[in-house]
């Protein structure tokens, strides 16, 4: 399985992450497929770039992102949220 998640880069504590398509066997900080942005959360605020266009490309064959990835992508706008759907009045 294709997984789009996060990877470590920098020195301790003052990480930065990219963020990348990787096999989900593959260790964090492993072989990667593709690099399609990074996130620096050590900045205020917060410093993020995301190719939009290549994640909807790797998000539409499949790939699947992580929890923490789900999040960044969707402050990008490169995940769309799902609207609530209205309930039907009862009656």
């Amino acid at each position: 399985m294709v997984r789009i998640r996060l990877r470590r880069q920098g020195a301790k504590h003052q990480s930065t992450y990219r963020l990348v398509v990787a096999e989900g066997r593959t260790p964090r900080d492993g072989r990667f497929i593709e690099n399609i942005g990074y996130y620096n959360p050590r900045v205020e605020p917060a410093e993020m770039s995301v190719n939009v266009e290549r994640a909807r490309y790797w998000l539409s064959v499949g790939a699947q992102p992580s929890d923490a990835v789900r999040r960044l992508l969707e402050k990008a706008g490169a995940l769309s949220t799902p609207e609530p759907v209205a309930e039907p009045p009862a009656g």
